[in-house]
């Protein structure tokens, strides 16, 4: 199966998603959310700095929660401008 590459605009979602994560993080470190989260660090600092714009929906969502960020907060402030 091809994956059909992602847009710019796809690709600004993304960044956007990782600026409200990193920024919710605030001076926790990033190991410490993503071990709480159950993720990799790695994966957290993906995410952040926007090098995997389309993350699983299980990550964001057991990030929001170690964050205290609800996931409709995050669509509607990560949503395609214009769309």
């Amino acid at each position: 199966m091809v994956r059909t590459p992602l847009t710019p605009e796809e690709h600004e979602r993304g960044e956007r998603l990782g600026r409200l994560l990193r920024e919710a993080r605030g001076g926790r470190s990033m190991a410490e959310v993503a071990a709480e989260a159950g993720v990799s660090a790695e994966t957290l600092r993906k995410i952040e700095t926007g090098r995997a714009p389309t993350p699983a929906l299980f990550t964001v969502a057991a990030l929001a929660g170690v964050l205290g960020l609800s996931l409709d907060e995050l669509v509607t402030r990560c949503a395609l401008v214009g769309v």
